[in-house]
């Protein structure tokens, strides 16, 4: 727990010269007070304004930007901290395709900022009070916070699902799935099968949740996991492609060019050479 401006005060030029991709082990979250921050989540720029929050999420790829006039508070914690009852209540707001920039209720602002501040002063009140106390009140705080944002514009909440059908529950379970076996499993069959359901009845919930095909965000979250093993990771397109289920280099290549117009080697060079 810090603040933006204490970061950027204490990292020196790190990572920002030259800026550095990397993938995220822990959740990142950033309430922006003053200035603008700039943030890379999984090579999109992201703009995050005062109000707003900016969440990186375990498994994302991310880029700091140069240090600008961003000041709020940064808190980052380990997906373990939660307790499973409450970790389930927050399964919307956590789960990686959740937006990374949130924009609270004007309701709930000025709450998020204060509990955020109450964090941060608990955060640096280590020693005032027994252990045990200290810790129960972060985390107390920090669970409070989140099931607070969860009422941001964007996220759905626990159980919604589409009036009068189940369609919601089962694209959920359908992102939940996809998450664990995008790897191995690429067809919608595969993913019906696995949920108990039709393939039309996967595809019209897909459809209703995103505007696209079942197979399309297959691919996605293949292009995806392969613009951050060859970006942030640093992986060969040959490991990306045998980790990501292709049946040779050249099968992945032309997915791989299809998709963004450029080769995986030509999409990993630049990722190395430009920055933000």
């Amino acid at each position: 727990m810090s603040t933006v401006e204490d970061f950027f005060a204490q990292h020196d030029d790190w990572p920002w010269n030259p800026p550095r991709p990397g993938r995220a082990t822990f959740h990142y979250l950033i309430l922006v007070t003053e200035g603008e921050l700039r943030h890379d989540v999984d090579h999109v720029t992201r703009t995050v304004a005062p109000g707003q929050w900016l969440w990186v999420r375990p498994g994302h790829a991310q880029c700091w930007h140069p240090p600008g006039t961003a000041r709020g508070p940064f808190i980052l914690f380990e997906p373990d901290v939660l307790r499973s009852d409450i970790a389930r209540l927050l399964a919307p707001l956590t789960a990686h395709d959740a937006p990374a920039v949130l924009s609270p209720h004007p309701d709930d602002a000025a709450w998020l900022q204060q509990t955020a501040l109450q964090l941060l002063d608990e955060h640096r009140a280590l020693g005032r009070r027994p252990l045990d106390v200290h810790h129960a009140l972060r985390r107390s705080l920090l669970e409070s916070l989140l099931l607070r944002l969860a009422n941001a514009p964007g996220i759905t909440p626990t159980g919604a699902a589409t009036a009068g059908t189940g369609r919601g529950d089962t694209y959920r379970r359908f992102v939940d799935a996809l998450e664990l076996h995008f790897r191995e499993l690429h067809r919608a069959a595969d993913y019906a099968e696995l949920l108990g359901c039709s393939v039309r009845t996967l595809s019209r919930a897909a459809r209703n949740a995103t505007g696209k095909g079942v197979r399309e965000l297959i691919d996605e979250r293949r292009l995806l996991e392969a613009q951050r093993l060859l970006g942030g990771a640093r992986w060969e397109a040959r490991s990306v492609a045998a980790h990501l289920g292709f049946t040779d280099r050249a099968n992945f290549g032309r997915f791989f060019r299809d998709r963004t117009g450029i080769t995986p080697a030509a999409f990993a060079a630049r990722d190395a050479t430009t920055g933000p």
